[in-house]
């Protein structure tokens, strides 16, 4: 469909929103391209002041430590490949056997799947390579300096593994909560014709920009007596929540809900009533209407909402800082560790290593949820 030529953008307009836009790409994504590139060098290349000795890496590769043109082949086929699978190979999967009503049990399955394959693959193909390059001579020597080592410190020597089972586990009970809360509640918000709907709104508004810190100042007295308090319950077995990954997801839950409950009402919104009498006339309850018809119009914004969910439990620094002890740490704070002591080049190289980590989850949701993301964002920003 041609655009109308009222609304067509003149030349220097169109070139000048494009650079500004290319700008701003190149200018966001440079830091994370830069800590990806130093995680893989030795701390000498890493802290270089010509950036293309941290680019090529001399010193990592003089230590036998690189990637061949081979590598480079395959290490790119490999991206590319996990882009279409995440992208194209596992929506249409599960559009074309998932039954209807067990689709988010497939996309489960199918994020977890492709993430053991890049673990299974990052631990497996460097020696399969090193093999081969060993085999073809000249063609097989380090063109590029690069080298696991940090990689393998950080969640092998220093066990950051269990940090990031604590964040799956907060991140796994935040989403769970507050979408299974916030469904059930923006649906009913959004059905609700009263004033008093519109009051609870503007309640939740307003505990949701409350600092983060006051929530946990109030929060804290309740989980360090919480075995005194639930001793007339529980006996004396009774835990206490202080330190546990139970406190900080009801922290999150209650810092999360009001802004899930208004994202979801305004997604509830753009679904004709309609929809809910015809479920009606047919014999469905208010809840089986709900569950049904109108949830399988909403997957995109619950998607779209489940990520924001996702993001704070994921990163979240304070919370987790102030109500977690070093055992049960979380990824983010425990990357604050690599400095707290005698702080070396090799720490601070561990620490960019486990900070490119963090970003690798946030990538492959990005590259599953593409389209739900961009179809949620769309239904939310038009009221229709």
């Amino acid at each position: 469909m041609s655009t109308p030529r009222a609304l067509r953008q003149s030349l220097g307009l169109r070139l000048t929103s494009a650079g500004f836009l290319i700008f701003w790409c190149l200018l966001a994504a440079f830091p994370i391209f830069w800590i990806a590139v130093m995680s893989f060098k030795s701390p000498v290349d890493a802290f270089a002041a010509n950036p293309l000795d941290v680019m090529i890496g001399p010193e990592t590769k003089a230590k036998g430590h690189g990637l061949s043109i081979p590598d480079i082949i395959v290490l790119l086929g490999a991206i590319y490949m996990v882009w279409r699978v995440s992208a194209k190979g596992l929506p249409r999967l599960i559009a074309a056997n998932a039954p209807e009503g067990w689709k988010w049990l497939w996309w489960i399955g199918g994020v977890i799947a492709i993430g053991l394959g890049v673990v299974i693959g990052f631990a497996t193909i460097p020696p399969v390579m090193a093999g081969v390059n060993g085999a073809l001579g000249a063609l097989g020597e380090p063109l590029l300096g690069l080298t696991t080592e940090h990689y393998r410190a950080v969640w092998v020597d220093n066990e950051f593994y269990r940090n990031f089972l604590n964040s799956l586990l907060i991140t796994v009970g935040v989403v769970t909560i507050s979408l299974t809360v916030g469904t059930l509640a923006g649906y009913g918000l959004a059905r609700s014709g009263s004033n008093l709907a519109f009051w609870l709104l503007i309640i939740a508004l307003i505990f949701r920009a409350l600092p983060h810190s006051v929530l946990v100042a109030g929060y804290l007295p309740w989980f360090i007596n919480s075995a005194e308090i639930l001793e007339p319950i529980m006996g004396e077995s009774a835990p206490t929540l202080y330190g546990q990954p139970i406190a900080v997801i009801a922290v999150l839950v209650s810092i999360n809900q009001p802004f899930t409950i208004w994202m979801l009402r305004s997604f509830f919104q753009n679904i004709p009533a309609e929809l809910d009498e015809a479920a009606r006339v047919d014999g469905c309850s208010h809840f089986e209407a709900f569950r049904r018809v109108i949830m399988p119009v909403m997957w995109p914004g619950v998607i779209t909402t489940g990520l924001f969910s996702f993001l704070l439990a994921y990163n979240d620094f304070l919370v987790c800082a102030l109500l977690l002890d070093a055992q049960n740490q979380t990824m983010v704070p425990a990357i604050t560790g690599y400095f707290n002591r005698e702080t070396t080049t090799t720490d601070q190289v561990e620490a960019v290593a486990a900070a490119v980590s963090i970003i690798a989850p946030l990538f492959l949701l990005v590259m599953v949820f593409q389209k739900q993301i961009v179809s949620g964002l769309t239904a939310g920003a038009v009221k229709g």
